[in-house]
């Protein structure tokens, strides 16, 4: 069982005190994804505290796609597949400690002019989508948790990355859901995120998954309603 080296307190606060040394390498050899600055921000001025509070650094990470993906690569690489694997953030932040977290961050890759604007699309629509749909995990009885829901909504159209950002990829640049599918194995993301991308490329396979993303684009109405993330990334069930 791996030690945190964090100390949590009642407040929600935590106070850095030997931070384990992560496996900084990344999983495969694509590249580390893009950042917003803010988000680099957020997180950097929270390392600057005395203490580190981990609800508000955890909530920088997962405000940015870049940021949760860098982060489940990371502890991918660590865990693997393996049943008792951390599956939240805020657990991986404290089993790594924030610094290698921000280090991990830190190396996303820079964009180009062309690149930044749909990458600052892509990100925005990700995070309406993942509030979304942690909402409806709320207030409806899915077998789905807000956490979870949020991280499918965050990662749904992770499959498109590879085209938009440039990367050598050899899967068929035409099915994003194939794509998405490969990149959770190959990251080794939780169980149930691969269960979701299963669901995204075999639809019926899991359609509790499908339903509540498409739920949270419907709910996102105007541009993301007829968003071409999301007709790429939930095909309509057989």
């Amino acid at each position: 069982m791996l030690k945190t080296g964090v100390l949590e307190f009642p407040t929600g606060r935590c106070l850095l005190v030997e931070p384990r040394s992560a496996r900084n390498e990344s999983v495969d050899n694509l590249p580390d994804l893009p950042v917003l600055p803010a988000t680099l921000l957020a997180m950097e001025l929270q390392l600057r505290q005395p203490s580190v509070d981990l609800s508000a650094f955890a909530a920088a990470v997962l405000s940015d796609l870049g940021a949760t993906v860098q982060i489940l690569r990371m502890a991918g690489h660590e865990y693997g597949a393996a049943d008792d694997r951390h599956i939240r953030i805020e657990d991986c932040i404290c089993d790594f400690g924030p610094s290698a977290c921000f280090e991990a961050v830190a190396r996303g890759a820079a964009v180009c002019s062309l690149q930044r604007r749909a990458v600052s699309q892509i990100w925005a629509h990700a995070r309406e989508i993942a509030s979304n749909a942690r909402h409806l995990a709320e207030v409806i009885p899915w077998a789905i948790t807000p956490d979870q829901a949020y991280l499918a909504g965050l990662l749904h159209a992770i499959g498109s990355l590879p085209a938009i950002l440039g990367w050598d990829w050899r899967e068929p640049a035409h099915d994003p859901a194939h794509s998405a599918l490969k990149l959770a194995e190959r990251w080794a993301f939780p169980g149930y995120l691969r269960d979701f991308f299963c669901e995204m490329l075999m639809p019926g396979y899991s359609p509790q998954w499908s339903e509540i993303v498409a739920e949270a684009h419907r709910i996102a109405g105007g541009q993301a309603a007829h968003c071409t993330l999301h007709a790429a990334a939930i095909r309509p069930s057989a």
